[in-house]
């Protein structure tokens, strides 16, 4: 009897060692994970990471957002930091009237989306040529586009300029617009090596099976490969938008006396004209800092707002057209 019921304890110690030790290794699995990127710790560490980075880089937007709603009473007061005793929308105001902003959004927009839809037609076409059809001098042509990719645009804007003087187009923005009709200079040269980088991956079967039913190149290339570029014409449209908006260089050397400038360049006036203020007492150097806030929040907001309704489809196509690679 003495037995048995020594039997039973050694097997109810046995079972709660089990059912211990069983608990142990599930929470050891969440934390640690039974791979090393399945963990609990790791995933705390990993967005640990994350969330630091992404501060990092939000700081500045944020800061700047926070800034132009302050009055100048909160921005002198050095105990408030983040959250502002009332909403001022004044120093925005001030940003938009300074900047045109009607005007300069409407030529930015226009030079801009312009410029990307002319890149990704042209450039589209250059890459497929130079990654699926055979010419002659074809490497000669891959070898000046690689030339025309680093040569830096300082080196030919003066020539450009004089040839647009004579064509009677110069202080017009369209001015900002035919390079990208052309695919010419660094932006057109990147681009048409995105284009040729991605239909180098696609399968020769699909231009054999087009040839077989009697499809030319050019057919070829609208029905068959122009649709599957979905990813290397949204990552060029979105490159070449962003790009054309930001710029400043072109603008100022193409509308030196053209009162129809886009938003970059009026970024610049406003910053000379602010400077100016604050130098001459006109304006407090917090209220000026304000407004300089307010309008690059102005001027960034359209880009942004792209960036983020395209993300997943950009980093998608970014990783299609071997650029990551």
């Amino acid at each position: 009897m003495s037995t048995n019921i020594e039997t039973v304890k050694k097997y109810n110690r046995l079972k709660n060692k089990r059912y211990y030790y069983h608990k142990l290794n599930t929470v050891k699995y969440v934390i640690l994970g039974k791979e090393v990127n399945e963990g609990l710790l790791f995933k705390a560490f990993l967005y640990t990471i994350f969330i630091a980075t992404s501060y990092i880089y939000l700081n500045p937007i944020l800061k700047m957002i926070v800034n132009m709603v302050m009055s100048e009473k909160d921005l002198i007061d050095p105990t408030i930091t983040w959250i502002p005793n009332d909403l001022y929308f004044g120093h925005l105001v001030r940003a938009w009237e300074s900047l045109h902003y009607g005007q300069a959004f409407s030529i930015s927009l226009l030079v801009a989306v312009s410029s990307a839809v002319f890149h990704c037609i042209t450039c589209g076409l250059a890459g497929y040529a130079l990654a699926r059809l055979q010419f002659p001098f074809k490497k000669l042509v891959f070898g000046l586009l690689i030339t025309a990719f680093i040569i830096p645009p300082q080196v030919i804007v003066l020539p450009t300029i004089i040839g647009y003087q004579k064509l009677g187009l110069d202080n017009n923005f369209v001015t900002l617009i035919v390079p990208s009709l052309l695919g010419f200079g660094v932006k057109g040269s990147l681009f048409v090596i995105i284009f040729r980088q991605f239909f180098m991956t696609q399968p020769k079967e699909l231009e054999e099976a087009a040839k077989i039913d009697g499809a030319s190149a050019i057919k070829f290339y609208l029905r068959v490969m122009l649709p599957l570029a979905k990813p290397a014409i949204l990552v060029v449209f979105l490159f070449s938008f962003v790009w054309t908006w930001n710029d400043t260089y072109l603008p100022k050397m193409f509308l030196t006396d053209s009162q129809y400038l886009p938003l970059a360049s009026e970024m610049l006036s406003l910053d000379r004209v602010i400077t100016s203020f604050v130098e001459q007492q006109q304006m407090s150097s917090y209220e000026a800092g304000a407004v300089k806030m307010a309008a690059s929040f102005l001027s960034l907001l359209p880009p942004l707002l792209v960036f983020v309704i395209f993300q997943r489809h950009f980093v998608e196509g970014v990783e299609r057209t071997g650029l990551v690679e």
